[in-house]
C-alpha cells in the first residue's frame, strides 16, 4: 500500500489504475468473507480506506484543472 505522500505524486491515470486494482481486491475480499475463507478481516477496512484516499486525490486533481 502506498502512503498518501506517494499517492500525491501519481498522475491521474496512475491513480485510476490503482483505484481499479483496489476495487478488484475489495471484491475478492468480500467474496472470501462471504465464503468463510478470509483470515485477515481487517484488510477489508484498510482497502476501503485506501480507495477513499485515492478517490479524494482524483477529485482534487480534477478540480485543479
Amino acid at each position: 500500500m502506498e502512503k498518501i505522500t506517494e499517492l500525491k505524486k501519481f498522475d491521474l491515470n496512475k491513480l485510476k489504475e490503482s483505484l481499479l486494482k483496489l476495487r478488484k481486491e475489495s471484491f475478492n475480499l468480500r467474496f472470501q468473507k462471504a465464503s468463510g475463507q478470509l483470515e485477515k478481516t481487517a484488510r477489508i477496512s484498510v482497502v476501503r480506506k485506501q480507495i477513499a484516499r485515492i478517490k479524494t486525490l482524483i477529485n482534487q486533481k480534477k478540480d485543479k484543472k
